[in-house]
């Protein structure tokens, strides 16, 4: 499995306990939605972010 791939699905996890967590404290639905969605978003961006290969430049050789 790669690392985006675990990246991802820890993400997954955090977002839908975050948001279970919201339902219990009685949060709208609205709200928990755009939440999650929201941290989704951050998180694949980090997840690319962390796992992108590093491009070599002409300077590196």
């Amino acid at each position: 499995m790669s690392n985006f791939a675990i990246y991802l699905i820890g993400t997954v996890v955090l977002a839908g306990g975050l948001g279970f967590a919201a339902h219990l404290l009685g949060v709208s639905p609205t709200w928990i939605t755009v939440g999650v969605i929201v941290m989704l978003g951050i998180g694949i961006m980090g997840g690319v972010r962390k796992t992108r290969l590093k491009e070599k430049s002409d300077s590196d050789n």
